[in-house]
């Protein structure tokens, strides 16, 4: 199982010794939607490349500038802090199918899916969560991190909330 390797990294390199591997992400360039295929279209008219892929990161991105164009119309103004606070709850399509919300420690819900490496450098996604699956600032399973909360919602916006000693890291709180 892969953690790391996408569709970027498998093509620049002789996949034949790494087909039927293992690859978890929140995107594969072959899930079938009518927006994965429209995107990965146009990312290849854009390129000027059918050979070109695209990859997790790329999802990401798109998420993300969708989410911060409705966060800069539901705030009216592109103010960094105006725009912070309409972000949360934000909702738009993914790639994958549904819609990635952000969440109030500004993460948010996607997919979880696993992909067999194939021989053309492509994934057949072989399992994915039922749902979307929410975006967690700390992990409860690590002692430093398992005593924080993240919260960027007024009055609190805090991305790191001791619970033990009632700070948020980095602040004067």
């Amino acid at each position: 199982m892969a953690f790391s390797v996408g569709e970027e990294e498998l093509s620049g390199m002789d996949t034949s010794a790494l087909v039927g591997h293992l690859a978890a992400w929140n995107y594969f360039m072959s899930v079938d939607t009518e927006a994965n295929e429209e995107f990965v279209e146009t990312w290849q008219k854009f390129i000027a490349s059918e050979k070109r892929v695209t990859n997790d990161p790329m999802e990401a991105h798109y998420i993300g500038f969708n989410m911060w164009t409705q966060a800069v119309t539901n705030a009216g103004t592109t103010d960094a802090e105006e725009v912070q606070d309409a972000l949360i709850g934000v909702s738009v399509p993914n790639l994958s199918g549904g819609y990635s919300t952000m969440l109030p420690n500004h993460h948010i819900t996607k997919p979880v899916l696993i992909g067999e490496i194939q021989d053309d450098g492509q994934f057949d996604v072989v399992w994915e969560t039922t749902g979307l699956v929410a975006g967690d600032a700390w992990s409860n399973y690590l002692p430093e991190s398992s005593k924080l909360y993240s919260s960027w919602s007024k009055p609190f916006s805090c991305g790191a909330f001791n619970v033990e000693t009632g700070k948020c890291s980095g602040s004067a709180q």
